[in-house]
């Protein structure tokens, strides 16, 4: 696996209010928050651009509103946002799954910068995580996702379907590398190529 001398660090929505369980659930990948602490280590001693993503919820009662405190970046993500060189770090905030529809441009900021590889990393598997890497994907970006790198819920679905958050993590991975959108790996694969 070969890591850009630019590739973007895509760090989807590590926030405060993930961890209510009462709301979310129970997460699956619990090793997850120490794989995305490394993962931004690795590029920010590499000098690569690191995006931290931020969801502001619409849903009323949602951990993740803007205002509440689980609205905010989780600990270990906060103490190391700023710490990177300023021109490769960005924050987009964002209301829907996808982090090219948020504020600032991803998308313009990225073609502006000369970034064609982007590896994601966050909360949640099956939802933010997923649907910027379709996206990414399809805009023709090299796409990595280390899996031990994001976690999920579990979820209900129609007809009384049920999935664990397991399942709808190994879903989405299947998807994401299957489908072409995206290669799947582990953390240590990406911060070996990365330190190269």
């Amino acid at each position: 696996m070969e890591i850009a001398e630019n590739a973007a660090l895509v760090v989807i929505d590590v926030q405060q209010g993930f961890e209510e369980v009462e709301y979310w659930g129970v997460r699956n990948n619990p090793e997850a928050d120490e794989n995305i602490a490394a993962l931004i280590d690795a590029w920010q001693a590499s000098g690569r651009p690191v995006v931290f993503t931020r969801h502001d919820s619409v849903t009323p009662d949602s951990p993740l509103r803007p205002g509440y405190e689980g609205n905010g970046f989780k600990e270990y993500v906060e103490r190391r946002r700023g710490t990177g060189a300023a021109e490769s770090e960005l924050l987009v905030v964002k209301s829907v799954n996808s982090a090219f529809y948020g504020t600032p441009d991803l998308g313009a900021w990225l073609k502006a910068a000369g970034i064609g590889q982007l590896v994601m990393a966050g909360i949640q598997t099956n939802m933010c995580v997923e649907t910027t890497s379709r996206m990414a994907g399809n805009l023709g970006y090299d796409v990595l996702v280390p899996f031990d790198a994001t976690y999920t819920f579990g979820q209900k679905g129609p007809w009384g379907w049920e999935l664990t958050a397991q399942e709808l993590a190994r879903a989405t991975a299947v998807s994401l590398h299957g489908g072409g959108f995206a290669k799947v790996v582990t953390t240590d694969e990406v911060v070996k190529a990365a330190s190269v």
